[in-house]
């Protein structure tokens, strides 16, 4: 028999402008009323399924101090505001965010919502959205208004309020009262949800789990030297240790996860699966007696204490994990399973997909010997719902009722597991990493990650000075800011590894936080934190794939995620204003999953033209692509270097942009290799454009473990 934990990890960002109190992003609020609500009812709906929910304290402070209304929400006031009284900055913010929703299964499904996309245009700049607004009326406002606010509620919502079923069928001409309706029906589920995993866990149908509580990386927070272990040749920044605010965010954790749930947590996922021998003694001192990471930690602890694993069976029992006196234990994240499930599940028919998993999870039970044996499943628990037509709801139910009938798998609760199994197995050299290809590399050792690290050294350093003089309610506060800014979200998206245009927002949010612990004590906020942390790019800008991609190679792009973590150039920062104004290329996006290179061109226009994407040393060739509109394909031709062309297979689309996938064999290149390439357009024998002017676009061919993004927003 195979045991079975699966944990699935809700998490966001703290959105909270701490100097406004205000929610500067929906995403709390909107995956409540759809993947938080969703999940725990489709846990309940099969008798005998059992799951784990690790939620992070900074996503439970969210959702309580919106439905206390102690947290005000930007987005939630566009929306609540009559359509007629929107001012035109309003007017331009909701044309702009309202769309922010998986196309495909939230806004194409919808014929009004599909209309104003179209209306507005599917890439409409602010100026634009700013120069057309006249073309939206009221009705159009109210409209999407509704849309936006009604796309994200799930099916458990439409099964509860009928209201939501109601107006999802009558599909337009909203009024201002429907329009609160859905308002209200999101309150309602925000006072609620909490409440209802609260309820499961007390019927022994769920365990709840938590994180440290900003979602600091903890080794790190213990001495950013740590970070040498598994990074030895990384620039590191001035050394940061502070293992007390380590203690500290731990602590308030574990405070408020009882104060929510009614009970202590024992079991702890820590932010990104970061583990170090460090943490251990932590953990036992407050209490956690289990921790989860991935299965890259383990197989690396076990060749460092000298045991390479003989076989993956080792990946599927318990250990525990020693450290300076101290232990606890671990159960480590079988990757390739969790990973289809983020990823690759809702590309397949649920049915089709939740019996792969089954299927996969039956031969690990018949290749595991001993009752200790567990298979751990740990992924985002939010996010991949939104890429299913239906929500997951007919997967997530085909796979609990596939694992609650299995006459060899059995649903179980991490902490009911060990009382039952104590571990045998002991990590005595626990390997310092995180989940991301086990070491830290996304949250330090660039240039911006650094200076991150080290103003955060500067405004510690003067806590401990001020601190103490101060009154407690006062350095209580000071050290609340410090807290929140030694989180992790910030450094996520400082340095190359990721790209968004929300970069601003979450550089602005961190260095508010770190000016607040100098305000509070009554100092003014060095200079340097009135300048952002993310620097301007050199002339020619663009980002390397961090993540494998797989996009759906139809012409289209339904879903922000679709390239997230792809190579990006945008094609009006390499020259002057007149070139921009008739350039045909916007954009090129770029990358590989296991088996295929992908590359998008964004064009303002589909004509006569020729593409050709001419790969240079060491591999030298050129695709070449004639380009109309509605164009589909399966092959395309590669020109080898002496002119002989040869036929290849590939998936070629054009409709709003191009897409072409073609496998890496076909071009020669294998994980670890680099595919520089450039792209060109002619008519006829005459080059109109070439991306970038002079050089080319780096393309490193990612290995499979290259894989990340199903954990953000």
């Amino acid at each position: 028999m195979l045991n079975v934990v699966i944990l699935w990890h809700m998490h966001q960002p703290l959105y909270v402008d701490p100097s406004t109190n205000t929610a500067l992003m929906p995403w709390a609020r909107l995956h409540a009323a759809k993947g938080y609500f969703d999940m725990i009812h489709a846990l309940r709906a099969v008798e005998g399924a059992r799951a784990t929910f690790n939620f992070t304290p900074v996503l439970i402070r969210q959702i309580q101090g919106l439905a206390r209304r102690e947290v005000r929400d930007v987005w939630y006031d566009w929306s609540r505001k009559p359509a007629a009284d929107l001012t035109e900055s309003e007017q331009t913010s909701i044309l702009l965010h309202f769309f922010n929703a998986n196309w495909d299964n939230l806004i194409r499904p919808h014929p009004r919502y599909w209309q104003l996309l179209q209306l507005r245009g599917p890439r409409a700049s602010r100026g634009e959205i700013e120069r057309d607004r006249h073309r939206f009326s009221k009705q159009d406002l109210l409209d999407l208004q509704v849309w936006f606010n009604l796309a994200w509620c799930g099916f458990t919502a439409e099964s509860m309020f009928p209201e939501i079923r109601e107006l999802k069928l009558k599909g337009a001409r909203f009024t201002e009262d429907e329009k609160c309706a859905v308002l209200d029906a999101h309150d309602r589920i925000l006072a609620r949800v909490l409440e209802d995993y609260r309820e499961a866990e007390a019927a022994g149908i769920i365990e709840t789990t938590t994180t440290p509580y900003y979602h600091p990386i903890l080794p790190l927070l213990i001495d950013t030297d740590l970070a040498r272990r598994c990074m030895p040749a990384r620039t590191l920044p001035r050394r940061f240790q502070a293992p007390d605010d380590a203690r500290e965010q731990v602590a308030l954790a574990i405070r408020q996860h009882e104060q929510t749930f009614g009970r202590r947590p024992t079991a702890m996922w820590p932010a990104e699966g970061s583990v170090s021998p460090e943490i251990i003694p932590i953990l036992r001192d407050a209490g956690i007696r289990l921790f989860f990471t991935d299965e890259g930690n383990l197989f690396r602890s076990l060749a460092a204490d000298g045991r390479p694993p003989h076989h993956r069976d080792e990946l599927f029992h318990p250990w525990i994990c020693s450290h300076d006196g101290a232990e606890a234990a671990a159960l480590f994240r079988e990757r390739s399973l969790s990973d289809f499930i983020g990823f690759n599940a809702a590309r397949n028919p649920p049915d089709s997909a939740a019996r792969h998993l089954i299927v996969h999870l039956e031969r690990i039970a018949e290749a595991t010997r001993g009752e200790d044996a567990v298979a751990t499943l740990v992924l985002d628990g939010e996010n991949a719902w939104e890429s299913f037509p239906d929500g997951g709801r007919r997967f997530l139910r085909v796979f609990y009722e596939g694992l609650v009938q299995s006459k060899i798998l059995a649903p179980e609760l991490p902490t009911r597991f060990l009382d039952a199994h104590p571990p045998s197995r002991r990590i005595t050299r626990l390997h310092t990493g995180s989940w991301i290809q086990s070491d830290f590399d996304i949250w330090i050792g660039d240039e911006e990650e650094n200076r991150a690290w080290e103003l955060l050294g500067n405004a510690r350093a003067f806590f401990e000075s001020h601190a103490p003089a101060a009154p407690i309610d006062v350095a209580a506060r000071a050290k609340e800011s410090l807290l929140a800014a030694e989180g992790s979200d910030w450094f996520w998206w400082f340095g190359p590894d990721f790209q968004t245009g929300l970069d601003f927002l979450f550089d602005e949010l961190f260095r508010k936080h770190l000016a607040a612990v100098y305000a509070v004590l009554g100092a003014a906020p060095p200079a340097e934190l009135g300048q952002p942390v993310r620097k301007g790019r050199p002339a020619l800008v663009y980002t390397r794939p961090s993540t494998l991609i797989s996009p759906n190679v139809n012409g289209y792009v339904l879903s922000f995620f679709e390239y997230f973590g792809a190579g990006h150039f945008d094609t009006a920062l390499q020259s002057g204003a007149m070139y921009q104004a008739n350039r045909l290329t916007q954009g090129i996006w770029f990358g590989n999953d296991a088996s295929q290179l992908y590359i998008r061109i964004d064009l303002s226009e589909i004509n006569d033209v020729t593409l050709e994407i001419e790969f240079v040393d060491p591999r030298p060739a050129t695709i070449q692509i004639p380009v109309a509109p509605g164009l589909k394909a399966t092959t395309v031709v590669r020109v080898h270097p002496d002119g002989s062309p040869e036929t290849i297979p590939a998936r070629i689309a054009i409709a709003d942009v191009l897409e072409i996938a073609t496998p890496l064999a076909s071009l020669g290149l294998c994980p670890g290799d680099s595919a520089p390439f450039c792209v060109r357009l002619l008519r006829g024998d005459i080059v109109l454009e070439r991306h970038p002017a002079e050089g080319s676009l780096d393309c490193p061919i990612l290995p499979e473990e290259a894989v990340w993004q199903d954990w953000f927003v």
